[in-house]
């Protein structure tokens, strides 16, 4: 094998490392979400874990994180709860970080 060859295994096996990650992050951030809104609208377990699951498969629904602000921020206000789009993506801004640094340290799995 070529040192060419060589990285370039490397960066590809260093690219698919971080895509998973990034995976993994993005899936923790959208539970712990989920069980932050589940407070929010009165749920305990096993109800908050179910609802967790929902915003976790909602952002399969469509690239990006459009989808899963859209549903947590509907089902709040269809709480009647007062929270607006930007307080939402605050939190999911938030969260990111949180799942990030659990997800790094391996308590996101």
């Amino acid at each position: 094998m070529t040192v060419f060859e060589k990285r370039k295994n490397a960066f590809e096996a260093k690219y698919s490392l971080d895509q998973e990650a990034r995976f993994k992050i993005g899936v923790r951030r959208n539970k712990l979400l989920g069980l932050w809104a589940a407070a929010r609208m009165g749920l305990s377990s096993p109800a908050a874990d179910d609802y967790a699951k929902e915003v976790v498969a909602a952002d399969f629904e469509r690239p990006g994180d459009d989808d899963v602000l859209e549903k947590v921020f509907a089902d709040l206000t269809g709480k009647g709860l007062d929270v607006t789009d930007i307080q939402v993506r605050e939190k999911m801004n938030e969260l990111a970080a949180t799942a990030r640094e659990q997800v790094t340290e391996g308590l996101g799995n």
